[in-house]
């Protein structure tokens, strides 16, 4: 038996290759999910996105994340410039590119200081974020100055958040940008995992990221190792409650991106 498309819908998972692949991701996650609950009105999400806030600060508060950024950035920008005067590249659309990488470096580096110091330097929010850690840890009782700022209006909830989180969106921006060149450069291949294993040689290339997908609706989940010689992909039925996760017997057809600056 083959597991093998048949609609258009398509189940996919992006997987890092490299370090910097990987936290540019976890930036997006996170900030994806402090953005969504912001924008909501009822109290558990602020709170939620509070949460997320947190996260950012851990998940981008390495020293170095920002030079890292300008970086990759200042790179993207010369290839892109490169393109300048190219027929067969849409020049309207290079500019709206460089102009945004442009913007973005310079929000970047008008960051001073820690990332997130205002944050840290906030000891109301500060204790909240201590007590965060621990189960149930921002109940009324233990935080009662938080439990009244959750029965203020949305829309002034939702103003603090937007304050706090301003000055941490650069990062965000970056990571975007970043993510959509490195997605664009993407390269599709139709491949068969035989018994739910598929293995091919780099020959030395080096890859950022690959995705692969699927028909949507099939209850599988890859598992991929790789280096600078081989790519190996194998297909496991998703662990359940009452199952547990084992190899695909049966094939499966699948798409397979490599994406590369």
């Amino acid at each position: 038996m083959t597991f093998q498309p048949r609609t258009a819908a398509v189940t996919s998972f992006e997987f890092p290759l490299v370090e910097r692949t990987r936290t540019l991701l976890r930036l997006e996650q996170v900030y994806q999910r402090l953005v969504f609950f912001i924008g909501q009105d009822e109290t558990y999400s602020h709170h939620a996105a509070l949460m997320a806030l947190f996260e950012v600060l851990e998940a981008a508060g390495r020293t170095e994340l920002k030079s890292d950024l300008l970086q990759e950035l200042e790179r993207q920008k010369l290839g892109l410039e490169s393109l300048r005067d190219n027929p067969v590249v849409q020049q309207d659309v290079l500019e709206q590119q460089l102009d945004e990488i442009e913007r973005t470096m310079a929000s970047l580096l008008d960051i001073t200081g820690k990332f997130g110091q205002h944050l840290r330097e906030n000891e109301w929010l500060m204790t909240i974020k201590q007590r965060a850690v621990i189960p149930g840890g921002t109940c009324q009782f233990d935080l009662p100055s938080y439990h009244l700022w959750l029965q203020r209006d949305s829309e002034q909830r939702r103003a603090d958040l937007q304050r706090w989180a301003a000055p941490l969106m650069p990062t965000a921006r970056a990571a975007n940008i970043l993510l959509k060149l490195l997605r664009d450069s993407g390269k599709t291949h139709q491949y068969h995992a035989r018994r739910g294993a598929f293995q091919q040689m780099s020959g030395g290339k080096v890859v950022q990221l690959i995705r692969i997908g699927f028909e949507s609706g099939l209850p599988l989940v890859p598992e991929v190792s790789a280096n600078k010689y081989a790519i190996n992909v194998r297909f496991i039925h998703a662990a359940t409650g009452e199952v547990r996760a084992r190899q695909v017997e049966d094939d499966v057809e699948f798409s397979l991106t490599y994406c590369k600056f």
